[in-house]
């Protein structure tokens, strides 16, 4: 599949970089943007499959962005690209239900990886950046689950499907949605769409 992308950053040579990487490797960039506000209107106009967005960019960020396409319903995911490390950042993109978050110091090199993953509805986010921020959604709280919903977590880290896993452990995949929902509530992980998937991506040594 060759997804529809538009990228969008403040810094020209960046942007240029971007744009010329990606073009050499016969992705479609449908256009590219200087600023938040043109970012905006090309999303709107064109609903590519991807958009890849600095996140500190004039008149609109990154992260307001991807908030009016989340209020919106827009079927365009979100790719973020970033110098920021802040948890805080971090943590709002995953909020917004944000499918991708790459360092920029590190976007050539992870840039086909992270669009490959969010491409299959699997978030990515950069590891220098989770391991950077430490971050952790308080292990202790896997006390909590049982030894089913355990081998749901598992499975979701080898990127099964619910029908997949209800195969595999012999249930259907409505039961399989009702252990994660039990789970989801359980871990106090959010409620955007993504949010275990994240989660899981996180804390998946704490799962082997």
């Amino acid at each position: 599949m060759n997804p529809s992308l538009i990228i969008a950053d403040d810094h020209p040579l960046v942007l240029k970089g971007l744009q010329e990487f990606l073009i050499e490797n016969n992705y479609n960039v449908l256009a590219s943007a200087k600023n938040g506000k043109q970012a905006y209107a090309l999303i709107k106009a064109h609903t590519p499959d991807i958009a890849i967005l600095d996140i500190r960019m004039p008149f609109l960020t990154g992260l307001q962005i991807a908030e009016k396409c989340k209020n919106e319903n827009l079927n365009t995911k979100i790719i973020l690209i970033t110098f920021e490390k802040e948890e805080k950042i971090y943590n709002k993109a995953k909020a917004l239900g944000v499918y991708g978050y790459v360092l920029k110091e590190f976007a050539l090199v992870e840039i086909e990886n992270c669009i490959t993953s969010v491409l299959k509805n699997i978030p990515y986010f950069s590891p220098e950046l989770l391991a950077y921020i430490q971050v952790n959604q308080t292990p202790d709280k896997l006390g909590l689950i049982t030894k089913t919903e355990l081998k749901v977590l598992k499975l979701i880290t080898q990127n099964k499907t619910a029908r997949e896993i209800g195969e595999k452990l012999f249930i259907s995949p409505r039961t399989v949605e009702k252990h994660k929902s039990n789970i989801i509530r359980k871990l106090e992980i959010g409620k955007s769409p993504n949010s275990l998937l994240i989660w899981v991506k996180e804390n998946e040594n704490y799962l082997s």
